[in-house]
């Protein structure tokens, strides 16, 4: 019997690029489907190819400078080295900021906290993520928190690859 797919009609943007944490994307795109969501992995130009840090690939549907916040109803941040690359990009600063202001989900986890951090949104948020950017967190203004995830209002955070079980539970609460 095919069970109930509580994200059916919703959407979801993961950003993906060079040296994304592999579980970190993975996980949670093939959770959001199995929920029923329409998931989109965009990079710098649609049609990209990415290795994550553990070589697994990915190819990317659409270019972040292509996507608009209002397709979609929540965002992943994954973690690796990715997000220090991807925080740099005004379009994905400036995709955030628009999550944020119309409340939707916005997820991110290990070093996926980068990007949030720079498009300044995490202030007075409560939150979590790898112990290697607690400072970062706590400079941007968030408030720290040692644990497997972290739900503040439409922000989600977890810290690493084991947390994922905890941090799909988390989004899938902000979403229904």
């Amino acid at each position: 019997m095919p069970s109930a797919k509580p994200l059916a009609g919703k959407a979801f943007l993961i950003f993906a690029g060079p040296e994304y944490e592999d579980l970190e994307l993975w996980y949670p795109k093939l959770r959001l489907e199995e929920a029923g969501a329409d998931v989109t992995l965009a990079g710098l130009k649609a049609g990209d190819n990415y290795a994550g840090k553990h070589g697994y690939p990915c190819q990317c549907e659409a270019g972040i400078n292509d996507v608009e916040s209002t397709d979609f109803d929540g965002v992943v941040c994954p973690g690796g080295w990715m997000p220090d690359k991807l925080r740099r990009e005004e379009s994905v600063k400036r995709l955030l900021r628009e999550f944020d202001r119309d409340g939707k989900c916005i997820a991110a986890i290990c070093h996926g906290g980068w990007m949030p951090i720079s498009a300044g949104i995490y202030k007075g948020v409560k939150v979590t993520g790898s112990p290697g950017i607690k400072d970062d967190l706590v400079n941007a203004g968030a408030v720290w928190h040692d644990a497997s995830v972290i739900v503040d209002r439409h922000f989600v955070s977890s810290r690493r690859p084991d947390d994922l079980p905890d941090f799909m539970q988390g989004i899938l609460e902000v979403m229904t």
